[in-house]
């Protein structure tokens, strides 16, 4: 029997969606991330296999129709993983540890989902809370902490090579 190898997970937040089903934008910054999410959605993509979460299908039902619509058709295909006592617990966890700030529990409910999954990636453009240099071994540690392994947290950009 031929042995299939597996391919890495990557767990896709909000964001990514968020830049796929956008207008172009005027801002040369967030119309370059547009590109390089569309660039990477039409040509690295299948090299993975794709997880969200009901919080993704959640936020990106907000907003106007019409893109929340393109949002949801995006993900239309890609399966759920769990929002479950193990993922609230972590959230908290970075929360409070410190990793994360209070505004910003839906993001730690983002990097849990993917850390109790065993998500290898976290693709985001949430530079902010999520993909910030500043915050990620905060938020690596914090995992460890409890016993898990986090995702490398990356945006499209940084899973374009390899």
């Amino acid at each position: 029997m031929k042995k299939t190898a597996c391919r890495p997970k990557v767990y896709l937040e909000t964001s990514i969606p968020s830049y796929l089903a956008s207008r172009p934008s005027n801002d040369l910054r967030v119309c370059a991330n547009q590109n390089i999410s569309f660039d990477w959605w039409t040509n690295r993509r299948h090299l993975f296999e794709l997880y969200i979460s009901e919080l993704v299908i959640d936020e990106s039902s907000l907003g106007d129709a019409e893109a929340a619509k393109r949002r949801l058709d995006l993900l239309a295909d890609i399966p759920l993983l769990q929002n479950n006592e193990n993922t609230k617990q972590l959230a908290t966890y970075l929360v409070e540890k410190g990793s994360l700030p209070a505004k910003a529990r839906l993001d730690a409910l983002h990097i849990a989902i993917a850390t109790i999954h065993g998500i290898e990636y976290l693709l985001t453009w949430n530079c902010t809370h999520i993909a910030n240099a500043i915050m990620r071994p905060r938020i690596e540690q914090a995992c460890r902490d409890c016993g898990f392994e986090p995702p490398i947290i990356c945006t499209p950009q940084e899973l374009m090579e390899g």
